[in-house]
């Protein structure tokens, strides 16, 4: 029996070291296959480039094809392509006598509206060369039949039973007050600005009236930049497309049709047809697409000239730190590497970031100053550059900004959480002892007392009154005329030019060509555009992969609640309890 069971305990032992060998000579493989890179994209002597928004998703930098979680060992993959590399991509398609026209599929893109629009300006330039852009839709969205108005022919699929999501734009806020009530947890939000709504979720259970108007402008302009250029592009007014829409009336697909929305309903056969005819071939075997992907890796080089343009793509949370792209400490090293690099000749700032850390944000501020004293310096906008995204990037001597980026948010908060009543609710008592009067203001335990409460407010007011002289000083305003434009409101991009946060509506491209003329580069032969910081390899994903303790998904993960759910999450943070924030109150989702 013993001799039995010692076989049986040597067999599971022996079996866990064979299952860990043969997974990590699987991994060796694996590793070295991507060390040793893949075959380069062969393009056909003649086709269409294919450009479909639901295969990958449209961000600021093109991202090697996401490794599959080892950890896991799920293999589920997929692709990002980075917006200057699409618009790279599609000027060369222009001037590239293999291309014959654009394929354009819309559908099921996640791409943000800033995006959109500069996706949609590259296509009408590209049907300057003479060449044709041919958009097919099968369910019509906002974001998907706004891009599709870029091109000469918008068809749509004859089959009936899709879902049409063409309402306009809006915005849901949650607020948690009354659950946060229900639990005992007690946040104290500190803030200068009435706009700044960062903590109202936590605060109280329905918008304030301030924040309702701000919100209710934001929509109202990135709807009128969509709504207008649809119009135009469909030859009627804005009043009856708006109608159109507020009506209910595009229900079936001869609706669209009926309306002047789309110029031929066609099933996928006639689809087919259509292109094969539009490229001058017979039969679909020589109808050749070649993905936007496929065409960018063939095409775009990513490596430096002896002369460059440098865009620097500032995305997601400012944070203090090292590790993700905004990291302050990370950000600013490559901020300096820049600066130092002579073929460097110029630098676009390119802002998607609604804000976070004020100490990250000074920091980053300060090394961009001084890359702005040595080389010409101008920043883009995309779908956010609020809050700490303007502190860093506002003394950039140009700023461009497309018509849907919500930009400004100039105010701060700070929220502190404390949960005494969820311990008393819960049968425990906690019992502090101090050397000083207020040696546990940090313990989370308790609520501030009036000096305490005094004293946070000091701080932030004391970070309002920099920002907002930071920004008047940048923009040459009075700072009581930016404190009338601050108070931590957001504005859309058009308004945000007429009350001077910007200069310019204008494109990446447009930036690029703007900081090039300063430095004296004014053809687009004279120099290359280079992109930082530096993408990691799939070779360093796997690395780093292994390196980190995977995240789990919160049960509020793709829902609605996800954006609540990530700042409550920050809101919790134990080793920054007293941080003082610029940012928004979280990514805007508007759909």
């Amino acid at each position: 029996m013993k001799s039995s069971f010692a076989k049986t305990v040597l067999a599971v032992i022996c079996g866990i070291i064979i299952l860990k060998l043969v997974g990590f000579l699987f991994l060796l493989g694996l590793v070295g296959s991507l060390s040793a890179g893949g075959s380069k994209v062969v393009l056909p002597r003649s086709g269409v480039l294919d450009i479909s928004l639901a295969d990958y998703a449209l961000t600021e930098q093109t991202q090697e094809t996401p490794m599959p979680d080892l950890m896991s060992m799920s293999f589920e993959m997929g692709s990002t392509v980075g917006l200057w590399d699409a618009v790279q991509a599609i000027e060369a398609a222009a001037a590239d006598p293999a291309i014959k026209y654009i394929f354009l599929r819309p559908d099921g893109g996640t791409a943000g509206m800033a995006a959109l629009e500069e996706l949609r300006t590259a296509l009408l330039n590209f049907r300057r060369s003479g060449k044709a852009v041919v958009a097919y839709l099968e369910s019509p969205g906002n974001g998907g039949y706004y891009l599709a108005t870029a091109a000469d022919k918008i068809y749509l699929s004859s089959y009936h039973g899709a879902t049409y999501q063409l309402f306009g734009l809006s915005s849901q806020q949650i607020f948690l007050k009354d659950i946060l009530d229900k639990l005992g947890v007690n946040v104290q939000l500190i803030r200068h600005g009435k706009y700044k709504s960062a903590g109202e979720m936590f605060v109280r259970s329905s918008s304030s009236a301030d924040n309702r108007e701000q919100y209710q402008a934001m929509i109202d302009a990135s709807w009128k930049a969509f709504s207008s250029v649809i119009a135009e592009s469909r030859e009627m007014t804005e009043e009856a497309f708006n109608d159109l829409i507020d009506n209910l009336k595009l229900v079936l697909p001869e609706d669209f049709l009926k309306y002047g929305l789309v110029d031929e309903l066609m099933d996928r056969e006639s689809l087919v047809e259509k292109l094969c005819t539009l490229a001058q071939v017979e039969g679909r075997d020589n109808l050749h697409l070649v993905s936007l992907p496929d065409y960018i890796e063939a095409k775009i080089s990513p490596l430096p000239a002896r002369t460059n343009v440098a865009v620097l793509v500032a995305e997601g949370e400012i944070v203090d730190g090292k590790g993700q792209n905004l990291a302050a400490d990370s950000f600013v090293q490559v901020i300096d590497q820049i600066r130092k690099d002579n073929s460097i000749k110029a630098v676009v700032l390119r802002v998607n970031s609604p804000g976070g850390s004020v100490t990250a944000s000074e920091k980053i501020r300060s090394a961009l100053d001084l890359l702005g004293r040595e080389k010409p310096l101008v920043a883009s906008y995309g779908d956010y550059a609020a809050s700490g995204g303007y502190w860093i990037s506002c003394g950039c001597s140009r700023l461009f900004s497309d018509a849907t980026s919500l930009t400004g948010s100039i105010g701060v908060f700070s929220m502190i959480p404390e949960f005494s009543q969820v311990s008393k609710k819960l049968g425990v008592s906690i019992e502090s002892v101090s050397s000083n009067k207020h040696g546990d203001i940090l313990s989370l335990m308790r609520p501030f007392d009036a000096a305490e409460t005094a004293y946070m407010q000091a701080s932030v007011e004391d970070i309002y009154d920099r920002f907002v002289n930071l920004v008047a000083s940048s923009r040459g305003m009075e700072p009581s005329a930016v404190d009338a434009i601050a108070q931590g409101r957001v504005w859309a991009g058009t308004d945000a030019l007429e009350i001077g946060l910007v200069d310019e509506i204008g494109t990446l491209r447009d930036a690029i060509n703007y900081a090039a003329s300063l430095a004296g580069l004014i053809s687009a032969e004279d120099y290359k555009v280079i992109t930082y910081p530096a993408v990691p390899t799939t070779l360093e994903q796997v690395v780093t992969m292994l390196g980190q303790q995977r995240e789990e998904p919160t049960v509020l993960a793709d829902t609605p609640f996800e954006p609540m759910a990530r700042s409550l999450k920050g809101l919790l943070k134990d080793n920054q309890p007293t941080a003082v924030y610029a940012r928004l109150p979280y990514y805007l989702d508007i759909k």
